[in-house]
């Protein structure tokens, strides 16, 4: 098992938290504005990673017929945020970054920004210069056509961190939980085709999950985790007549996890197991959080609950990351109608989980 599973036990300070501009062309750089403009007392000590001219655009977009928009301050360092008054976007801005890029457009130029953004807060994390990352949404084509091999964000960060710390990735295995008040999933595999999901689905990666994941909610919650496992197949393979992972694979994990002393239970059939582990004032959750096999098999239902309020969170890395459930939404981006509220619950998160 990789030891970078966790922020260290040592409180460590949360500000300032670094917040990237995401993709120029998508509703990122707007609900960050968003968030400035409506909830100061949430973003203090916070500071964008991007283009000074990308962050006016949207602060422009958002502003209320005839009043002025929220104002950008550029700084030099991190530090400096707590510097600067509510209601006022403090960018540090990286150099030779492309400015704003055309709304609802992929653009290897968005991309390469946005990959740019990624990385140096990244290693402005490791370095222990900010104490937590929020990323605002990129668009994994735009990603590609800029020429940037990883996937997405997870993989990005997890690179930058092996990286850092001067180990291939594979021995720092990263997960994908998606959480909001009433619902925590964590994914075994995260950004592949479902053909090679199904295959991913290992004794070891189920088992590399369990502890990943034993392990991050245990420091944030304070106490061992209930953690259910879902079936791949219908039924939970239905004793083999529906598919053979349950018995061969899955069941095999879990019984090693248990012997590793991890309070877990499974496999459920994953058409059942999450409206179990939902918590309500009407419906305490069974279970603190459910290992999904696949990526849409445990978003889905996080995402169903509200899209507004889920944050996604790299269980894995030796730094707090959160970004909000969503994507750019290019089809309205630039038209003033963007939801703040994923991405101001992500900031709350890591403020959180930075404590």
């Amino acid at each position: 098992m990789s030891t970078f599973t966790a922020p260290g036990a040592a409180a460590q300070p949360v500000r300032p938290i670094a917040i990237t501009q995401g993709d120029s062309a998508g509703i990122g750089p707007e609900t960050i504005a968003i968030a400035f403009r409506d909830a100061p007392q949430d973003v203090q000590g916070c500071f964008v990673v991007g283009d000074v001219a990308t962050m006016r655009r949207a602060a422009q977009c958002i502003a209320a017929a005839g009043q002025p928009a929220l104002p950008v301050a550029v700084i030099e360092h991190p530090a400096q945020a707590a510097e600067v008054p509510p209601r006022c976007i403090p960018v540090l801005p990286l150099p030779g970054l492309p400015g704003p890029q055309p709304w609802g457009q992929v653009s290897a130029q968005a991309g390469q920004a946005a990959a740019a953004c990624v990385v140096w807060a990244a290693q402005a994390a490791l370095r222990q210069d900010v104490g937590a990352v929020v990323t605002a949404p990129l668009h994994k084509e735009a990603l590609s056509a800029a020429g940037i091999s990883y996937p997405g964000h997870t993989e990005l960060l997890q690179a930058q961190a092996a990286a850092f710390h001067g180990v291939a990735p594979a021995a720092m295995p990263v997960r994908m939980m998606l959480a909001n008040d009433e619902l925590r999933t964590v994914l075994v595999s995260i950004h592949m085709a479902l053909r090679d999901a199904i295959a991913a689905v290992t004794i070891d990666a189920v088992l590399q999950t369990l502890h990943i994941t034993h392990v991050a909610l245990q420091y944030s919650l304070g106490r061992v985790p209930r953690i259910a496992v879902a079936g791949l197949n219908p039924h939970a393979g239905e004793g083999g007549l529906f598919g053979t992972e349950e018995i061969t694979t899955i069941a095999p994990a879990i019984a090693q996890a248990r012997q590793q002393g991890l309070d877990v239970q499974g496999p459920f059939p994953p058409d059942t197991v999450f409206m179990r582990a939902r918590n309500t004032p009407s419906h305490p959750g069974a279970f603190d959080v459910v290992i999904a096999m696949y990526h849409d098999q445990g978003l889905i239902p996080v995402k169903y609950l509200g899209v507004e309020q889920g944050v996604n969170v790299t269980l894995g890395l030796p730094f707090v990351r959160t970004s909000p459930d969503h994507g750019t939404a290019f089809d309205i981006a630039g038209k003033g109608l963007a939801d703040g509220r994923s991405l101001l619950a992500a900031i709350k998160m890591a403020r959180k989980l930075a404590a």
